[in-house]
Formats: structure tokens, sequence, C-alpha cells
């Protein structure tokens, strides 16, 4: 540059065929997205897991499923102990069908909390349901 001493970076070449380097400096940053190298191929007819075994909604999903099926989001279960006697039900609500029935001291593996209802998998199946909140002691 005309009257300073600063120096400008060395050109880079870019190889006909790959991307150009990142401005941002992420090394990551030109790589192909995971959809690019198959890592998540939502394409065609699939199979969807078992909804009593596998944890997943159309607003939310364990995260293990993503690439296996679509929700707005994911989570991470995170482990919870029941603290009273309580029914594992397939929908929230007192009226539901029961699928289990849980001691305490039992596992959640809790993916929901919502208007007084726990949802997530549960019991030494790991079957997937709704437990009310209070026994978990939320």
């Amino acid at each position: 540059m005309k009257g300073s001493s600063a120096t400008s970076a060395p050109a880079t070449t870019v190889q006909p065929g790959s991307a150009p380097p990142s401005a941002s400096g992420s090394a990551n940053a030109s790589l192909p997205s995971p959809n690019a190298r198959g890592g998540y191929p939502l394409g065609g007819v699939s199979a969807l897991p078992d909804p009593d075994y596998h944890a997943y909604r159309q607003d939310l999903a364990d995260v293990a499923l993503a690439g296996r099926v679509i929700a707005s989001h994911y989570a991470e279960p995170l482990l919870r102990h029941l603290v009273t006697a309580t029914a594992l039900r397939r929908t929230a609500g007192n009226d539901a069908e029961v699928i289990a029935e849980l001691r305490p001291g039992d596992e959640l593996w809790l993916l929901d909390d919502t208007r007084g209802w726990a949802w997530g998998y549960a019991g030494k199946d790991r079957r997937v349901g709704y437990v009310p909140s209070e026994a978990l002691g939320i």
C-alpha cells in the first residue's frame, strides 16, 4: 500500500473444482454440508422408527434420531428419577392409555416438560411416554 508500512496477505491459489478459502478463518467453513457428504440423507421413502421406543414428535425429537426423522427441534435426553410411583402414559392426560407402571427411583430420560407433563423414555424397556411432572419432583 502506498505510503504505508502495512503489507497485504499473500495471494492464495484456488485449484479448479475446489472451494475458495473461508474469509472467516474457520477450518471447517469450506467443507461440504453433511448432506453433500451423505451424512443426513432424508430423501426418498423412509421407514420411521417405532415411536413406542424412539422419542420423536413433529415439534421435538431425541437428538440421536437426527438424520432419521424430521422435527422442528432436537434435544439431548436428561436423566431424572421418579420421586413417586406413577403410570407411563401414551399421551399427556390422566385418561390416556397406560403403557407401564413406574416406581419411585425408576429412571426417566426427559426430553420435554410442558403443562404439567414430562415426556421421555422410561422403564426397563425404555418405552416412550408421559408422566406427570410432579412424579419427577418438578
